[in-house]
């Protein structure tokens, strides 16, 4: 049993501190070094991938013009800065390895803070000889060490493009994420439920990734006012590799210290377990008389922000297809890419086809966040009182597994509707394309089904499987993997839509497979303890 004791002469509002630090660490030590590893093997294949893409100086300059007349694609990558192997690497995946590290960062926070008040833990750690602010700062330290220690692997790993971008990059990324980290700090002090926590959060670094798009979009320098409103901005500014501006590390350190002051200054303002936006009572009955209809008020939420964010996906995608196929233009290795990605066809379908199953990949997400709302609400102690009514288990868990399969299939159709939108042809096709992608995401939805049926300790190895899923399908074809390496994957079974030939056996087998998981799931929930 951990105890946690204060030692002699510490801080009395920090006290306790590096032990829930090291309890942190401990909890999360499959989650942290997974995610450390996705983004750090994301930014270090890219300078091997750059280098067959674009060899020659001459490659590399008509990229350059290319992107400064590019509208649409530096709203999605951002501007280039110079031509090195190093630069072309910072500009490729600088801003998404940022968004990574942010993710991480908001879930690490809002899992050591907000949870554990909600779970009810943090109150019987609270009742020990533990400060009052002790369980915040061990949960910033935690996403420091984190962050840290992806610095150093990028930094590292750079090094052969140059030391001084290397450590720019690298520790640029980890400032992102602790920005983010402060951001879901203050945010756990708002907010009285975890979930809204991370939905805030996350809604803040869609909102930093939009202002950012749209300021690149407008400007190929980076010097828009939209684009310096954003934390992704500051990084993409502070230039890696291409006169690095090193004054732009200490703006975001400022950031980190402002917003760690004012969830420091909320978090002593304010009650264990209370927040400052309490949540509203609901109705107990009428609209939630039913297991399906309680779900529904508890998930409609996510599904409603990540519908309008895949609606929004698919529109700016649609409209940078032209783009898109503008810019490969002559390049045999970029075009080579995207048809691996999206199938042996023409240009702007392989492009389509490629971003409809990055969508279809990212989709797998929500699906896994929205079963795992099952783990939560039995560990939580919440899903004892439904169940004690007349509720069965499999009628329970049903009603959240609705939202959830239901979910991934509206947010696919939509982003269908925005591809349409954005490219304003072939919507059938696009639709068709985007739905095909279900059976994949489903299978990894019924993945989770099963870990939380059956082994529900080990039910949050169900992010582990979806992120080495958006690996396979993001790196691999980059990095040339063979076709054994992306047939792991669910989704590299699909048939590549649009301008691929409809296979319906692989549709039908994963579908298949999708049922008998979350058959097998709900057996297991059937058959073991409440809270096991």
């Amino acid at each position: 049993m951990t105890t946690f004791a204060v030692r002699p002469g510490s801080s009395r509002q920090l006290a306790g501190t590096s032990t829930l630090l090291r309890f942190a660490l401990r909890r999360d030590r499959l989650m942290i070094p997974v995610w450390i590893a996705v983004n750090a093997l994301m930014v270090l294949s890219m300078p091997g991938t750059l280098e067959g893409l674009y060899g020659t100086p001459a490659e590399r300059a008509d990229l350059i013009r290319q992107m400064e007349t590019n509208s649409s694609l530096r709203a999605m990558v951002g501007p280039v800065f110079g031509d090195s192997l190093g630069a072309l690497t910072a500009w490729r995946v600088g801003v998404y390895a940022g968004a990574l590290a942010a993710v991480m960062s908001l879930l690490i926070v809002v899992r050591h803070t907000r949870d554990e008040e909600e779970s009810g833990r943090q109150e019987l750690v609270a009742s020990g000889m533990v400060g009052r602010r002790a369980s915040l700062t061990a949960a910033l330290l935690a996403a420091a060490v984190a962050n840290g220690v992806l610095a150093l692997l990028v930094a590292a790993g750079l090094a052969g493009q140059g030391t001084t971008g290397a450590l720019a990059l690298g520790f640029g990324i980890a400032a992102v994420g602790m920005v983010f980290a402060t951001t879901a700090a203050i945010v756990a002090q708002l907010t009285e439920s975890a979930r809204l926590a991370r939905g805030l959060t996350a809604a803040v670094l869609g909102a930093a990734f939009v202002l950012r798009a749209a300021g690149d979009s407008a400007t190929d320098d980076g010097s828009s006012v939209l684009t310096w409103l954003s934390p992704l901005g500051w990084l993409e500014n502070l230039r890696p590799y291409a006169s690095e501006r090193w004054w732009l590390l200490a703006l975001l350190a400022g950031a980190v210290a402002l917003q760690g002051a004012v969830a420091y200054a909320l978090a002593g303002r304010r009650d264990l377990g209370m927040s400052f936006l309490p949540t509203r009572p609901g109705p107990a009955s009428g609209r939630l008389g039913s297991a399906g209809a309680l779900a529904w008020r508890l998930q409609r939420g996510a599904v409603l922000g990540w519908s309008l964010g895949f609606f929004l996906a698919g529109v700016v995608y649609g409209g940078m297809t032209e783009g898109a196929a503008d810019l490969v233009g002559d390049n045999a290795g970029a075009r080579r890419i995207f048809e691996r990605m999206g199938g042996q066809s023409g240009l702007t379908d392989a492009f389509l086809a490629s971003m409809v199953g990055m969508l279809g990949l990212i989709a797998a997400l929500y699906i896994v966040a929205s079963v795992l709302r099952l783990h939560g609400e039995e560990t939580s102690g919440r899903a004892e009182p439904v169940l004690a009514n007349a509720v069965g288990r499999v009628r329970w868990a049903v009603g959240h597994l609705v939202i959830a399969f239901g979910g991934a299939a509206l947010i696919m159709l939509l982003a269908g509707l925005g591809f349409a939108v954005g490219y304003g042809k072939e919507t059938g096709p696009i639709l068709a394309a985007c739905l095909v992608q279900l059976p994949a995401v489903w299978v990894i939805g019924g993945l989770a089904v099963l870990l939380h049926g059956v082994l529900p300790r080990a039910a949050l190895a169900a992010w582990g499987v979806a992120g080495a899923v958006l690996l396979i399908g993001w790196v691999g074809p980059a990095l040339d993997a063979p076709q054994a390496v992306l047939d792991i994957s669910p989704f590299g079974h699909l048939p590549k839509l649009p301008g691929g030939s409809m296979q319906w056996g692989p549709v039908l087998v994963l579908t298949g497979l999708a049922v008998l998981l979350v058959t097998a799931g709900l057996a297991g929930l059937r058959r073991r303890d409440i809270s096991a």
